[in-house]
């Protein structure tokens, strides 16, 4: 090989040298256009580099494809490389060696192998061809496995379903890297216990100073991911109280999501306006944001938020679920469609976007499809109860009562019995008239846990509806409404005045339904009908009343599969519940 093109007398830099100062610059641009015409001249005369040589410039060219997001062409040039590499570990092996000093020095300059391959996988992924980033890492011994290639593969395997190699690549990343906290994560949500978590970064707890929250924090993430919500919720509270871990974005996130997970939506949406407030770019949990805004008719209010989403990151799927949010309730079902579509295309992992992309397929009557995103979304959050009933409410549009029968008594034996999956359980109780009796069992017990419920509440005024029981239903709603103000439970109040005749309070409660959600179809029918009505003679009263029952039974079932507080008109998204 010519030595004259690798190093000019004088000891000058090589012109591969220069590039490489260049791309260590991170003059990426520079690069490409550089070794794309020397990689040209390598190729028209193959004595020109060293094997060494084309080993660089390809991984530095591949290098600069990458930075511009050229991913397909970054990982032929990077295989190419590979190659170079391959050939050049041949010819060094047959060349006897003149000593260590002469080699060293260019072994050290030369770009590493292991770097190479995980480079090429971050293109598989960003391609989402996540077998063959499987297929490239795994390929490293584990010896020479990197903390970033065990955390990678720990979430490739995770995502292809192979737990337990998840399990061992995240515990290797915290061999290495004690306090990667996203490992810790990653092993709670594979159902790794806590203390044996906690027990693998206790070593460092002890060696650093104020560091003893973290074993609370491991603590509280372990109850997130056992589904155990009031316990968790408790754990955070605690942390967040500690001054030094006051108004920490992420612990009002997780809290946010915690009490939208129980059903406390009021203590939800605090706490994501609270840490909106601290952090004005917090992307990560505002589509749950969205979506409970929606669910209460603020649908300017979304708006806002998606546009302000939207001018912060269009390459997150946040702001795309929130706008199909927005289009969810404004009854636009196709366009919500296509954009929780969108979000999943940009984060398949999006348990918002299979929601409202779920919900949407369902109301336009495609159930058989909705069916899939729902599962997919129970398997991604198999401890959310909102992706369940998103499922279940496809049964039952589908008349498959029995499956929805063997889902509900599943989610009520695995998530235990809490207000929710008690009511879940009545919802499905409802639709056999075999099963009305343990309906009402189970809401009562419902009830007796959380007065407050909004769905056990609105489920139980149904069932009185049916037995024509209005002053039990009148009381019961007003118990309700004594400490919240809910669109359904005016309107299915009003519903139940009309039905005693209490013609004035149930115009009452249509006006405060309708003025904390406008949009509310039913509460508007029902304000109409009795502006109608002003003076109705006694036959027509009657078949009024007649009439009320039945909008009753079935308004209150839409509205609960449907509507703001339960599963349907408004609800319908579930699991944003």
């Amino acid at each position: 090989v010519p030595s004259r093109p690798l190093r000019p007398a004088g000891g000058s830099m090589s012109v591969v040298e220069h590039v490489r100062e260049m791309a260590a610059a991170g003059l990426h641009s520079n690069v490409r256009l550089l070794s794309g015409l020397l990689l040209t001249m390598s190729g028209n005369n193959p004595e020109l580099f060293s094997p060494s040589q084309k080993y660089q410039l390809l991984v530095y060219h591949a290098d600069s494809l990458f930075h511009d997001k050229e991913y397909r062409n970054a990982v032929s040039k990077y295989t190419m490389a590979l190659q170079q590499k391959k050939a050049l570990s041949k010819t060094s092996k047959v060349r006897p060696s003149t000593g260590s000093a002469a080699s060293t020095p260019q072994s050290q300059c030369l770009p590493s192998e292991i770097e190479v391959k995980y480079k090429m996988a971050e293109c598989y992924t960003m391609l989402k061809q996540d077998k063959d980033a499987i297929a490239i890492l795994d390929g490293i011994p584990s010896r020479q496995r990197t903390p970033k290639i065990n955390m990678m593969l720990a979430n490739l395997y995770k995502k292809a379903g192979q737990e337990r190699s998840s399990v061992t690549s995240y515990k290797e990343v915290l061999r290495q890297c004690p306090l990667a906290l996203d490992a810790i994560l990653g092993l709670l949500s594979l159902s790794v216990k806590g203390a044996e978590v906690a027990s693998m970064t206790i070593n460092i707890i002890q060696s650093i100073p104020n560091l003893d929250w973290l074993s609370v924090w491991i603590k509280a993430y372990a109850f997130v991911h056992t589904g155990d919500n009031t316990r968790a919720i408790n754990t955070i509270c605690s942390l967040e109280k500690k001054s030094l871990l006051r108004d920490n974005v992420d612990l009002l996130g997780s809290l946010a999501d915690l009490y939208f997970r129980a059903g406390d939506n009021k203590n939800s949406i605090l706490k994501f306006e609270q840490a909106q407030m601290l952090d004005p770019y917090l992307i990560k949990g505002m589509d749950v944001y969205g979506y409970l805004l929606a669910r209460e008719g603020r649908l300017e209010d979304v708006e806002n938020l998606g546009c302000r989403l939207f001018n912060i990151s269009d390459q997150h799927a946040e702001p795309w679920v929130v706008s199909g949010c927005h289009s969810f309730y404004s009854k636009r079902y196709s366009r919500a469609l296509y954009l929780g579509a969108k979000a999943i295309q940009l984060n398949s992992n999006s348990v918002q976007a299979l929601l409202l992309k779920g919900a949407a397929l369902r109301n336009m009557g495609r159930v058989q499809e909705a069916i899939i995103h729902f599962r997919e979304a129970i398997r991604l959050a198999p401890c959310r109860l909102d992706c369940y009933e998103g499922l279940i409410e496809c049964y039952l549009a589908s008349n498959s009562i029995r499956e929805a029968m063997v889902m509900a008594n599943n989610v009520y034996k695995t998530l235990g019995a809490n207000a929710q999956t008690l009511t879940l359980l009545a919802t499905v109780c409802l639709e056999d008239p075999v099963t009305q009796e343990k309906a009402k069992t189970l809401l009562d017990k419902a009830l007796t846990q959380r007065p407050d419920y909004i769905k056990a509440v609105v489920k139980k005024a149904e069932l009185l509806s049916r037995e024509q029981k209005y002053e039990d239903g009148i009381a019961l709603l007003r118990n309700a409404l004594a400490n919240q103000s809910d669109c359904v439970l005016h309107r299915i109040l009003g519903d139940f005045l009309v039905a005693v005749n209490e013609y004035q309070e149930a115009m009452d409660q249509y006006s405060i339904a309708l003025s904390l959600d406008p949009n509310d179809q039913k509460s508007l029918e029902g304000l109409q009908k009795m502006e109608k009505e002003e003076s109705p003679t006694d036959a027509t009263q009657e078949e009024d009343v007649d009439d009320m029952e039945g909008s009753g039974e079935e308004g209150d079932l839409e509205g609960s599969d449907s509507e703001a507080a339960q599963w349907a008109d408004q609800e319908q998204w579930f699991g944003m519940q």
